[in-house]
């Protein structure tokens, strides 16, 4: 049996109101649609639902098996019909960013203060990863999408957009002052103790690469699992460090630590939206991108 919803959405709202004046009201319908859907769902079932009076209409016994029933299944169908116009209002919904410390701390927040303050309903569930995690989780579906530092790995369901470039510079605290006014060749820094991230990070493979294109090798003498820890530990003259630029615009402003010029430049990289072809995105994950001016 093939019963359209439309006879059994009017038929809850007669049993409801048990009038078919008020169930026409509610419905935007005329009175004599109302109960022209009544007759073609009683023949349908081959059963009488109301006994019609001047007072309205009384439920049949059989009417009140089928209410009993199609009421649960109504109310929430017109519950999902509510949820979904609150998500698509922005007045309700989830979404799940991943980002890396340098993406946080160097253009993420502020749009995400912006978000938060036009569309204060919606839950933001921010993942704080590497590129690497982040890259897997939106391969997963388990984000919606990854704000995250170039180089990124290739994959043909991953989109990549670049959002900004940035630099990667080398950084020096007052033991090495005497460096800062003569560029240095990158073969000259190899006898320094270096500072840079731990192996397996997308940054250290960016930098291994570097090397490796001048013929050089990389050793670290410390290796760090987060880039905002470089710029202390080489102010305390442990080390010649390699930082994104916005990490240590501060203390080079402040004095207490110096760019160390290079001959080869390091290339810029790019703080880079992905997400995953295959998952569409969330009604509040189109209007986050909007502020991104995607």
């Amino acid at each position: 049996m093939s019963i359209s919803f439309d006879y059994y959405k009017v038929f809850y709202y007669v049993a409801k109101y048990e009038n078919i004046t008020q169930a026409a009201k509610a419905l935007f319908l005329s009175q004599p649609t109302v109960s022209h859907y009544i007759q073609n769902l009683e023949s349908e079932l081959e059963c009488t639902l109301f006994l019609r009076s001047k007072k309205g209409v009384a439920l049949t016994p059989e009417a009140k098996l089928l209410y009993a029933h199609i009421a649960k299944a109504c109310e929430h169908i017109f519950d999902a019909e509510e949820e979904l116009a609150s998500y698509k209002t922005l007045e309700y919904g989830l979404l799940r960013i991943g980002a890396s410390e340098m993406t946080l701390h160097n253009f993420l927040l502020p749009y995400l203060e912006q978000f938060r303050t036009s569309y204060p309903s919606i839950k933001l569930k921010i993942s704080n990863n590497t590129t690497l995690d982040a890259v897997s989780m939106v391969q997963s579906g388990l984000l919606d999408f990854a704000i995250i530092t170039s180089p990124i790995p290739f994959d043909k369901e991953i989109s990549v957009t670049n959002l900004i470039s940035f630099q990667d510079i080398v950084i020096a605290g007052t033991q090495y002052a005497h460096l800062k006014d003569t560029p240095l060749h990158l073969a000259d820094l190899t006898s320094c103790p270096l500072i840079c991230l731990e192996q397996n990070t997308t940054t250290r493979d960016y930098l291994e690469d570097f090397f490796l294109q001048h013929h050089l090798s990389l050793e670290a003498d410390i290796e760090l699992a987060t880039s905002d820890l470089i710029v202390p530990i080489v102010m305390h003259n442990l080390g010649i460090g390699f930082v994104p630029e916005g990490f240590a615009q501060s203390q080079l402003k402040r004095g207490t630590i110096y760019q160390i010029p290079l001959i080869e430049k390091l290339p810029p990289r790019h703080i880079c939206l992905i997400q995953n072809n295959n998952y569409p995105l969330p009604i509040a994950g189109n209007a986050f991108l909007k502020l991104l001016g995607l």
